[in-house]
């Protein structure tokens, strides 16, 4: 289990660094840019370091997020819009799961 969320995660992160790039280039918003940045690079950074260090890599992905999840999921839930809120809230939940699924995995 560790191999599918070392790929999610990578990919998770870059997403992440998009969306903040992109959220920084439709409403010029700096805090997209730094926030997108520096989660996307945790995420990145999780997912390169599983498996060979696997608690950190698995408690780095997880609190990533768990921090996305709970900027997104009541922005989601407050706009009713699937981008960006839905879209992160739905990530952020796949890695929440993920991070458990393959800490329980052992």
């Amino acid at each position: 289990m560790l191999e599918p969320a070392k790929i999610y995660f990578l990919i998770f992160g870059v997403l992440t660094i998009a969306g903040g790039i992109m959220g920084y280039v439709k409403a010029r918003s700096v805090v997209s840019v730094i926030a997108g940045a520096t989660t996307g690079i945790l995420l990145i950074v999780a997912g390169l370091v599983l498996p060979d260090h696997r608690e950190l890599g698995l408690v780095l992905a997880l609190l990533t997020s768990a921090i996305l999840a709970a900027q997104f999921i009541p922005r989601a839930l407050r706009t009713r819009r699937f981008m960006p809120g839905g879209m992160m809230s739905i990530l952020s939940v796949i890695g929440i799961v993920m991070a458990i699924a393959a800490w329980v995995g052992k």
